[in-house]
């Protein structure tokens, strides 16, 4: 891991913000409701997991980064997070999805330089349901968003290139482009009311800037309705 610092976003980490969001709020947002055989939203619970990051470049102990000045623990990523998303089904077997997922609570980052932070996970995804008309569907997912790191402080600190005091964000969200993947059921419980557990798997680039892996798995469970058929 390279020194912690806050630069300004990359190119990609624009692209990722000012396009695949937007194109994807635009999608979601011009579907055809009468064309489209069903759509489901639904919300849920979970975590998403990922381990400490090392800054071994400044010669940082295990599980520490280096914030400019010295070496301290950094984060994990897990906790509860929010879940919720939205499939529309244009045939049978095949859709589109568009799904959130964020921590509820913020967790601390950079502890001793009282930073504190909210990941952040946003998709677009083609769904193929391998079957249909049954009380269970599988469920399969792929496709592409962006991971965020949103950075906030507790008070005034000295960390590099940060000086934002209380409530306010730190000018230095990490937005990774992210792979998408995911495989779950929907079990429908009383008519078109169903259940779905779900594990998540993001890749998401250059997020060892702040973890220790690019690859985090999520695991939540959802509860939502079916309009139309299933």
């Amino acid at each position: 891991m390279h020194r912690y610092e806050i630069p300004s976003k990359s190119f990609l980490s624009k692209l990722t913000v000012q396009t695949i969001l937007p194109l994807s709020i635009l999608l979601l947002g011009s579907v055809d409701f009468v064309r489209a055989q069903s759509f489901s939203p639904y919300f849920g619970l979970g975590t998403a997991k990922d381990s400490v990051g090392t800054s071994t470049l400044q010669g940082c102990p295990a599980g520490q980064l280096f914030d400019g000045l010295v070496c301290e623990a950094g984060p994990t990523m897990g906790g509860l997070f929010g879940v919720g998303g939205v499939d529309f089904m244009f045939r049978k077997h095949l859709g589109i999805n568009g799904e959130y997922a964020f921590r509820f609570k913020r967790a601390p980052f950079l502890p001793g330089d009282s930073l504190n932070m909210r990941p952040v996970f946003y998709d677009l995804n083609a769904v193929w349901q391998p079957v249909s008309g049954r009380r269970i569907l599988p469920v399969l997912e792929g496709g592409v968003g962006a991971a965020k790191v949103a950075l906030y402080m507790s008070q005034t600190t000295s960390v590099t290139g940060v000086t934002n005091t209380s409530s306010f964000t730190a000018g230095s969200d990490r937005n990774h482009f992210q792979l998408h993947f995911a495989a779950g059921l929907k079990v429908y419980i009383r008519g078109n009311l169903f259940i779905k557990p779900q594990f998540d798997l993001h890749y998401a680039r250059h997020l060892t800037d702040q973890f220790g892996r690019n690859v985090v798995p999520q695991f939540s469970g959802s509860v939502g309705y079916t309009f139309g058929a299933h």
